[in-house]
């Protein structure tokens, strides 16, 4: 058999929804990186999304502590008791949501629950509403499930985030799902109260729509405003509301895979069908260790949070000091999400154009050797993801190969 018809032959055994799949963007922009850097190149890579400070100590004992007693067999499908029972309280004590234990759901990052929730709700034809930019696996994971992501264009001039009008003009009779998450990824934009509860008003007119609620950057922000999320400030909205959190982020515990959310027993009953077909359920030692994040200290969280708030300012500083970029200041997360429109159009030394902001990722791949995510992954063209989450030392390096790289585009 010949190459090209072994393919052929593959293409024909896989399914469409499959073929049609795009892999993360942010995946394979690590990837690139990664695969420079193993051939000796100097790569400083600003495409993941991940702290990288240490999980905390008191949170890595109480790990240890579960090997220690040989907890290590199946758990339920939905988590432990104890990691569910610490979710009721994390969401009474920091959002005054109300639940029980099985309005909760455990999975492998807050991903999984996005997926299961899709998979439990979704049938082909059915829309869901996703302001954009946006993280670049909801309309995938929309797609996976046979839905249709709508695909809502969010601007600088309205904070990259979805006004009222735009979201009343989105739905339809197939509408099934708003998805919204604050702070966002990519571009740290933060939802205030006001502005949930006027989004709020719209989807009160509409009830057949659900809302998921992303929170997982919750806890990153840089105001003193409180959090706010859909199901508190628009209490009538609770019993078609999921949220969604986890452990990732603001407990530097990407690698554990420990997300969760809340919602009406219905929906969390059909999500944890769907996780006892797949995963079935979470690292049990990982569990043990998310209740000693939810219920232990926060003294850490601070010293996150500055570290965050001055390498932040730095990035900006730097990227609005480049002629042809912009870049407003982000309200939360770890993520700035500059403009480069002003560089389209140019060409580099040897006279490559750079037509698009994947043209512009690729050359400061290239040419700085510095990896970031082109916003058109994101959903919004133009743009650029940086991760902040990065040492000091590597980020003012990095802006440096930026800076450099892009003043040679002409």
């Amino acid at each position: 058999m010949t190459l090209s018809s072994t393919a052929d032959s593959e293409r024909v055994f896989l399914s469409q929804r499959v073929l049609g799949a795009k892999s993360s963007a942010t995946k394979e922009m690590t990837r690139l990186a990664g695969l420079m850097r193993g051939q000796g190149k100097d790569i400083i890579t600003l495409s993941q999304g991940e702290p990288d400070f240490p999980t905390p100590r008191h949170i890595c004992e109480a790990a240890k502590a579960a090997i220690d007693r040989n907890e290590s067999r199946y758990t339920e499908v939905a988590g432990t008791l104890a990691l569910r029972e610490a979710v009721v309280r994390k969401f009474q004590r920091d959002n005054g949501l109300t639940y029980t234990p099985d309005q909760i759901q455990v999975g492998c990052g807050a991903k999984q629950l996005l997926y299961n929730a899709l998979q439990a709700t979704i049938d082909p034809g059915d829309e869901v509403v996703i302001p954009t930019p946006a993280w670049v696996s909801y309309p995938e994971m929309v797609s996976l499930a046979q839905g249709v992501p709508v695909i809502v264009r969010c601007g600088a001039s309205s904070g990259f985030k979805i006004t009222p009008a735009q979201l009343e003009d989105a739905i339809t009779p197939r509408s099934k799902w708003l998805m919204l998450n604050s702070p966002s990824n990519p571009s740290g934009a933060v939802y205030s109260r006001a502005e949930l509860e006027a989004l709020g008003e719209v989807l009160l007119r509409h009830p057949h729509v659900w809302v998921m609620s992303d929170d997982i950057y919750e806890k990153i922000r840089y105001d003193s405003e409180p959090f706010a999320t859909p199901a508190a400030v628009v209490p009538a909205l609770a019993e078609r509301t999921l949220t969604i959190n986890g452990v990732s982020k603001a407990y530097a515990m990407t690698g554990w895979r420990v997300g969760f959310g809340g919602g009406p027993i219905s929906l969390i009953k059909a999500m944890n069908l769907i996780q006892s077909q797949s995963t079935s359920h979470t690292s049990s030692i990982s569990q043990a260790a998310a209740v000693a994040a939810l219920d232990g200290p926060m003294d850490f969280l601070p010293t996150f949070i500055d570290a965050f708030r001055r390498r932040r300012d730095l990035v900006v500083q730097a990227l609005r000091a480049v002629p042809g970029l912009t870049c407003d200041l982000p309200e939360g997360a770890f993520y700035t999400f500059p403009s480069c429109h002003g560089l389209l159009g140019t060409r580099d030394q040897v006279g490559t154009l750079i037509e698009t902001d994947t043209d512009l990722a690729m050359y400061l791949l290239r040419s700085a050797g510095v990896a970031i995510v082109p916003g058109s992954s994101f959903g919004l063209p133009g743009h650029f993801r940086v991760s902040y989450a990065a040492s000091d030392a590597e980020l003012q390096e990095a802006m440096t190969r930026i800076t450099r790289a892009c003043k040679q585009l002409c």
